[in-house]
């Protein structure tokens, strides 16, 4: 029996990806480990699209379903301009609770200027929960999306804001109760205001202007999953430096609670951002004008030295991402 989250990487190779058969010429980016979004070769602009599902969050469904996918647009460096919602709803389900997640899908859509153009909503036995699968649609000129296949060796691995940001929202959402006895009033607060976090239009564009070797949000796989992503795209090394890696208090607090890993745990709103050494500067600069939390983890190497931590001088080897942290408090 499969574990609960997304296929890990030898499973997506072997059943998912080896039974696409047919390619279009049209296709400029495909199917891959640590693949965000295709790309689509529209004459002088390209099309970039992206699809994901809310499955661990229940009550800000509405809300992240949109920032989710036009996180993986913008880790292209390119700005989100349409998303389209298919919605799966259990049978109970109340006319207020599809308003409120509207509600928040409308407003999150408005904040970041993007149109809800389409989708599918229905009540159906298929689930249990709420679910809520988001596609969203970018352009920009051709040639002009960010990809991990320009990672060089050398490389500074920057990240945006704090590991374990999207999970620490969710857990103090969904298990508020659990809580109460470990953070005061003002730690739940805080831990559930970092969901008004987890966009990273905001810097993935402003770093795609900089110009990048590759972006990643940090979702299903947390930090370390998507650093081996990226990594396994480039068919490079990296050393992760730990003692480097910011994370909230709020955040350390809640996952040792539960015995979670921060590192393996979805982080949207943190971007991955692979930074060539002549502009490091350039880019911190951005960041810092676009008010966005910006720290130095680690560098590439080259395949051999492997993809491994750095804990206080000790090296291990970081393995392939697997079943997210998050299922094992809200699966």
């Amino acid at each position: 029996m499969l574990k609960t989250g997304k296929l890990d990487s030898d499973l997506l190779e072997k059943i998912v990806f080896n039974n696409i058969k047919f390619r279009r010429p049209e296709v400029l980016t495909r199917p891959g480990i640590g693949e965000d979004c295709a790309v689509v070769d529209f004459g002088q602009e390209e099309c970039v699209m992206s699809t994901d599902p809310i499955t661990a969050a229940i009550s800000d469904i509405g809300r992240l379903s949109i920032h989710i996918s036009c996180n993986d647009i913008a880790s292209n460096g390119i700005q989100p301009l349409g998303i389209m919602l298919a919605v799966l709803l259990p049978e109970g389900t109340t006319e207020e609770e599809i308003e409120e997640m509207m509600r928040q899908a409308g407003e999150a859509s408005k904040a970041l200027e993007v149109e809800i153009i389409g989708g599918h909503t229905e009540i159906t036995s298929a689930v249990t929960k709420p679910v809520i699968v988001s596609t969203a649609i970018g352009r920009g000129p051709k040639g002009a999306s960010q990809s991990a296949e320009n990672i060089r060796p050398g490389d500074y691995i920057m990240i945006t804001k704090s590991a374990g940001l999207e999970g620490t929202g969710i857990i103090a959402c969904d298990l508020e109760d659990q809580l109460k006895d470990i953070l005061t009033s003002e730690e739940i607060q805080e831990a559930k205001g970092l969901l008004d976090q987890v966009s990273v239009v905001k810097e993935g564009v402003a770093a795609g202007k900089v110009g990048t070797h590759g972006m990643h949000d940090v979702t299903e796989g947390g930090i370390l999953g998507a650093v081996w992503e990226m990594c396994h795209i480039a068919d490079l090394g990296a050393e992760v430096w730990l003692d480097q890696v910011p994370v909230k208090e709020v955040t350390k607090k809640i996952c040792g609670h539960f015995d979670v890993d921060y590192l393996r745990l979805i982080s949207s709103g943190c971007m991955v951002i692979m930074t060539a050494p002549d502009k490091r500067e350039a880019m911190e600069q951005a960041m810092k004008e676009a008010g966005v939390e910006l720290s130095c983890i680690g560098v590439i190497k080259e395949k051999e030295a492997g993809i491994r931590m750095n804990a206080g001088g000790k090296l291990t080897e970081i393995d392939p991402p697997g079943s997210d942290e998050i299922y094992r408090v809200v699966g």
